[in-house]
């Protein structure tokens, strides 16, 4: 306190790499671990563009966060800095109430927004801190988009995000990232410091790329002990990994491990031959995602290519319900659309009529919840009453009839022996995936939260069970989950 601020060595390549660019940076993204300084270095730039070397004349610029609590941190620090100043006392007004500092000798002003605020439009930013963007979920933020549309009025504005990685590949900081590590636009300057993931998670080295502050003004003792408690105890180490390793984690324990899922990408052949197909089939309601898994049998790999529908009326009103880019996954071909406003069954059965007529299908395993009105299309669809008895078999969705099939499932995930494509809608699914137990230790899969699809697991989980048994009777449902079933039949 009341020190001069000294930049290390790392904080000023960071300032270079975004006032160097000889494109003109117009976006900025710095990403590591909590506890690095990230406020500071925030706020020390935001002041250089309210009344320092980088000002302008009768300019706006704003920071936002999500919560009100966290959109004052920035602004706090900021104007605590300025209280601390004589220079900058003397140019800076500080409005506590309003979340504002000023400098009416250059008619620039600064203010703190969060998601909570009435509205970001009508306003003309030139310089913007995204503070924390992580936090959000999903691939859009009104907020976020605001900003970055009202700055359009402005020459060469200046967008900092700065932020620990968000949870999954879907989120709007990733998929920020993504493009930036691609490198397709030379205007965005990315710094990632993030623990590679073949590290041990809990070693000094791990941490040291995901904190360039480490050791420094990040206190060692303190993070080895939070590495210690998240060794000890799996519920922890989703934060950890999140949190201190800057990787993308869920703060949940999913059913299949990112990196167990990631491996086990590769290509899938779009001709199966002759070799057995076999399917899950979980269908929806009437506007919920309805997924299909084909499974191929091939020289002891099984190769899973899965398909979708969602009903193409109210698809970005869905999109932006459920915080996923389903329109934009339509548009790449990931996911296909019924016409109206439901999921129309018609169309479900006569793409299984064609893949039954393209493949040699064994077994189509379904929940049978719904299945009563898929049947009738079925029939219009060309399948005989004989073929559905035959071909498509019921799989509970229950503790005792998802426990196998689970164990089954991280079996062959286990042994490498799993191929899936990479379709985003299926990460999606498996991202979302957890599981429930029952007391006597039975689980069945659920949902990793409320708007969280977990469809395409669902199916792939029977499909992989219908290739594993081979047999369709084998796939029956537990007789204890059998309405009809009496002990005395034994």
């Amino acid at each position: 306190m009341g020190q001069r601020v000294k930049l290390r060595p790392w904080q000023k390549r960071e300032i270079k790499k975004i006032f160097d660019n000889p494109a003109i940076t117009r976006r900025a993204i710095l990403s590591f671990g909590r506890k690095n300084g990230k406020t500071a270095l925030a706020a020390f730039l935001l002041l250089c563009a309210l009344c320092g070397p980088l000002a302008r004349r009768n300019s706006q610029l704003y920071s936002a966060a999500q919560s009100r609590g966290q959109a004052a941190v920035l602004f706090e620090l900021a104007a605590k800095i300025v209280r601390m100043s004589p220079a900058l006392k003397a140019y800076v007004k500080i409005g506590d109430t309003s979340k504002k500092l000023s400098c009416p000798s250059l008619g620039s002003v600064y203010q703190a927004l969060s998601a909570e605020s009435k509205t970001a439009h009508g306003l003309s930013p030139v310089f913007i801190v995204h503070d924390e963007l992580g936090q959000v979920r999903g691939p859009t933020y009104p907020l976020y988009e605001a900003l970055e549309t009202a700055a359009a009025a402005q020459q060469s504005p200046l967008s900092i995000i700065i932020s620990t990685q968000a949870a999954t590949d879907a989120d709007l900081l990733s998929i920020l990232i993504d493009d930036a590590a691609g490198g397709h636009d030379p205007k965005t300057t990315l710094s990632l410091y993030t623990a590679d993931k073949e590290l041990d998670p809990f070693s000094v080295k791990a941490i040291r790329q995901a904190n360039p502050a480490y050791n420094d003004f990040q206190m060692a003792s303190e993070v080895k002990s939070q590495a210690a408690a998240a060794k000890r105890m799996p519920s922890a180490q989703p934060a950890y990994l999140n949190l201190i390793l800057n990787q993308r984690v869920e703060a949940h324990s999913p059913f299949i491990s990112r990196p167990l899922w990631q491996g086990a990408e590769g290509a899938v052949p779009l001709d199966m031959g002759d070799n057995p197909v076999y399917l899950g089939l979980d269908l929806s309601s009437t506007q919920d995602l309805t997924a299909l898994s084909l499974i191929a049998e091939i020289d002891g790999k099984f190769y899973h290519r899965p398909y979708f529908w969602l009903p193409e009326v109210g698809l970005v009103d869905k999109s932006r319900a459920d915080r996923v880019p389903y329109d934009l996954w339509q548009q790449q071909g990931y996911l296909l659309t019924t016409p109206g406003q439901a999921v129309e069954y018609d169309f479900v059965a006569d793409f299984l009529r064609g893949i039954f007529d393209s493949h040699n299908v064994r077994a189509a395993a379904f929940d049978r919840w719904n299945f009563k009105h898929f049947r009738g299309s079925l029939h219009r669809a060309g399948f005989s009453e004989d073929e559905i008895e035959n071909c498509f078999v019921e799989f509970g969705q229950g503790f005792r009839s998802m426990s196998p099939a689970l164990r089954e499932t991280e079996s062959i995930l286990l042994a490498s022996r799993l191929v899936q494509d990479g379709n985003p809608v299926m990460n999606m699914c498996a991202g979302n995936a957890v599981v429930q137990t029952d007391p006597a230790g039975n689980r069945k899969l659920t949902k990793a939260k409320s708007s969280g699809r977990i469809d395409g697991m669902v199916s792939m989980v029977m499909a992989l069970v219908a290739a594993q048994s081979d047999q369709p009777e084998a796939l029956a449902i537990s007789p204890w989950e059998d309405p009809d079933f009496r002990i005395g039949q034994f």
